[in-house]
């Protein structure tokens, strides 16, 4: 299944017999509750809110910035949304998805195993150019749900399956972050020695929809010629990874595993080697 949808087919999916939940995944990296108040602003009609720190991350520390919830406390999220495994879901963000739709669909599909999850191309600024509303305020929440998903922990790594210089990985970071020239974020620059740069923002247009699959496809085979391997994706901390991952998918793909703590987490243990440069 195609992991993308587009604005004119969300559309119609909301006015069949079987519509989507719809999921808000806004966020901003320096404000935890940016994303709740822009949804409540103006955000598609009946979606929910989707928290990036509350609700796809476990709280900072071990494991990385934005580690991952336990299996219990993402199923109460799911629980509380209303989520079952035979209503699809469509997850949107107004970043091209770069920064939480992607986790929530690997969270939801890759992780949880919810076999109809799908990322609005786009985005909430697509929505709007195509002449789609917008509705403020609360919304009426979903009634809850009982599914307990079966989690595949396959799809992940951590650091103590990763050997520098050996294991195939795709940091989605920036380059110049990759390169060590600049680190807004963390407190240590460079890159996991033997690690290949593929930005996430290269998965884009510069409309902010994905590049076609095709496109997509010939990219990424060039990444995989730089590697020798499994792949694993990494960013600065487990998001933007995501957003490379849905890349393969598009591409029809083997997926990278997870590198859940990423740069951040790797950095914790100052006996792991960094490397800086290309």
């Amino acid at each position: 299944m195609n992991p993308l949808i587009d604005s004119a087919s969300l559309a119609a999916a909301q006015a069949s017999s079987r519509p989507p939940l719809l999921l808000d995944c806004r966020a901003r990296l320096d404000d935890a509750d940016a994303g709740r108040a822009l949804w409540r602003d103006g955000h598609l009609p009946g979606s929910q809110h989707l928290a990036l720190e509350h609700d796809l991350s476990a709280p900072a520390g071990e494991g990385g910035r934005h580690p991952l919830p336990s299996h219990e406390a993402f199923t109460a999220v799911i629980q509380r949304l209303g989520i079952t495994p035979d209503v699809p879901v469509v997850v949107y963000d107004d970043m091209g998805g770069q920064l939480a739709a992607a986790r929530a669909w690997w969270m939801l599909s890759c992780w949880a195993g919810h076999a109809d999850v799908r990322v609005l191309d786009g985005g909430l600024l697509a929505w709007q150019a195509s002449g789609g509303a917008l509705e403020s305020g609360e919304g009426v929440a979903h009634a809850p749900s009982d599914w307990r998903p079966s989690f595949d922990d396959g799809a992940l790594v951590s650091a103590a399956d990763i050997t520098p210089g050996h294991s195939a990985l795709v940091d989605a970071r920036a380059l110049a972050r990759f390169r060590g020239e600049v680190e807004p974020i963390d407190p240590v620059a460079g890159h996991i020695p033997g690690a290949c740069c593929r930005p996430s923002a290269d998965n884009l247009a510069a409309d902010g929809h994905f590049k076609p699959a095709t496109q997509l496809a010939a990219e990424l085979e060039d990444v995989d010629a730089e590697t020798d391997g499994e792949l694993i994706a990494y960013c600065g901390s487990g998001v933007t990874a995501c957003h490379d991952i849905l890349a393969y998918a598009i591409a029809g793909r083997p997926l990278p595993r997870l590198y859940a703590g990423s740069w951040s987490d790797w950095i914790r243990d100052p006996d792991r080697l960094i490397a800086t440069g290309d």
